[in-house]
């Protein structure tokens, strides 16, 4: 099945595109969307970097505007493309969007974490060692410290914590926070070889300057 993966380079969309390609899709390429500004869909920091996550996949990316999105999903169409594959995990807004759209055009809709258990989708990442680290955070509980943290053991049990006594969601699916994958076990890593946190007081980003390291 020829599918595009919606790719922002966060955890949740690397992992759901790991997990449609072991279902025996073929990612023709990644779809990189890029917000104008804050966005209630897309990622915004470090969007920049999400090319390296793709060659991490081994499969081409193509950049497009928000305001882009939902018409190429007539274009992909038009291409064969009969899935697409999503990191939503619980935001009903980003998932009743993406399904929409595909039963428009007569496509798939592929979401493999979607309602799972948020600590499952992390000892997913653990099990699997993909790489990846806290890029933004914007909730209570999540201070400063936590820009450029690896997800964890420790990372697995401090959100737990904050879970318990904030109410965050532990994937920070409601932009508590988010997160850049640097590598997987077999496929290959990006360097880092430059970063600045940018901090306003009570939320924060990472911006990171990257290059593919490959295996």
């Amino acid at each position: 099945m020829k599918a595009v993966s919606l790719l922002s380079g966060g955890k949740d969309s690397f992992l759901s595109a790991i997990i449609a390609m072991e279902n025996g899709m073929e990612i023709e390429h990644s779809l990189i969307v890029k917000p104008e500004t804050d966005s209630m869909m897309f990622h915004v920091p470090n969007i920049g970097n999400a090319s390296l996550t793709s060659r991490l996949l081994g499969v081409d990316s193509v950049e497009i505007a928000e305001s882009e999105f939902d018409s190429y999903f007539a274009i992909m169409r038009r291409n064969g493309v009969q899935a697409i594959i999503s990191g939503a995990t619980a935001s009903d807004y980003q998932h009743s969007r993406i399904e929409r759209l595909c039963t428009l055009e007569g496509m798939i809709s592929f979401a493999p974490l979607w309602r799972l258990n948020p600590y499952l989708v992390l000892e997913e990442l653990l099990l699997r060692k993909i790489d990846a680290i806290i890029v933004s955070v914007s909730a209570e509980g999540l201070d400063e410290s936590y820009l450029g943290r690896s997800i964890d053991r420790d990372f697995i049990s401090d959100i737990a914590a904050v879970e318990k006594k904030y109410g965050v969601n532990p994937l920070g699916e409601g932009g508590e926070y988010e997160s850049f994958v640097t590598g997987m076990r077999g496929l290959g890593s990006i360097k880092i070889s430059d970063s600045r946190k940018v901090w306003t007081g009570s939320s924060g980003y990472l911006e990171l300057k990257c290059s593919f390291q490959g295996l």
